[in-house]
C-alpha cells in the first residue's frame, strides 16, 4: 500500500482540516498493525481489500455513518477477522486482550501509556468465566 499515495486520495484517513491522517492514536496503531502484518506475509492485499470492503458495505447497509471513527471500526473488525482465518488470534484469545486491555485502561490515570501486566489478563479471564 502507497500510504502517500492513499492519504492523498482517500478523505476518510487525511483530514485537511486538522492535517491528520488519523482521529485517534489506536487508529494509526491499527493501520501501522495491518502493514506489517501484510509485509510480514500473513495476508495479500486482496484477502484484505475483499474483507474490509464486506465491513465496510455491511456498516452502509446498516445506517452507520460514513466517518473516520466508522472506518476504522471497520478497518478494526477486518483486521480481526483476517486474523481469525489466518489463524493469527482465535476469537477467544482476542476476546481475552480485549478484556484484558479495558481493564487495564480503567486502572491507567488518563494521559499515562496503558501497559497489560498479568493481572490484566486475570481480570479478563474471571471477566469470560462469570
Amino acid at each position: 500500500m502507497d500510504l502517500a499515495q492513499t492519504c492523498g486520495t482517500d478523505p476518510r484517513i487525511w483530514d485537511e482540516e486538522t492535517g491528520m491522517l488519523f482521529g485517534e492514536p489506536w487508529q494509526a496503531q491499527i493501520f501501522a498493525m495491518t502493514v506489517a502484518l501484510n509485509e510480514a506475509g500473513q495476508f495479500e492485499w486482496s484477502e484484505w481489500a475483499g474483507v474490509f470492503s464486506k465491513h465496510r458495505k455491511a456498516s452502509a447497509r446498516n445506517g452507520m455513518p460514513d466517518t473516520v471513527d466508522t472506518y476504522y471500526d471497520d478497518w478494526l473488525n477486518a483486521l480481526e477477522e483476517i486474523a481469525s482465518i489466518r489463524s493469527l488470534a482465535t476469537g477467544d484469545e482476542q476476546h481475552l486482550y480485549k478484556h484484558a486491555w479495558e481493564h487495564a485502561a480503567e486502572r491507567t490515570p488518563h494521559g499515562l501509556p496503558i501497559f497489560l501486566q498479568e493481572a490484566d489478563f486475570e481480570e479478563a479471564r474471571s471477566h469470560h468465566s462469570a
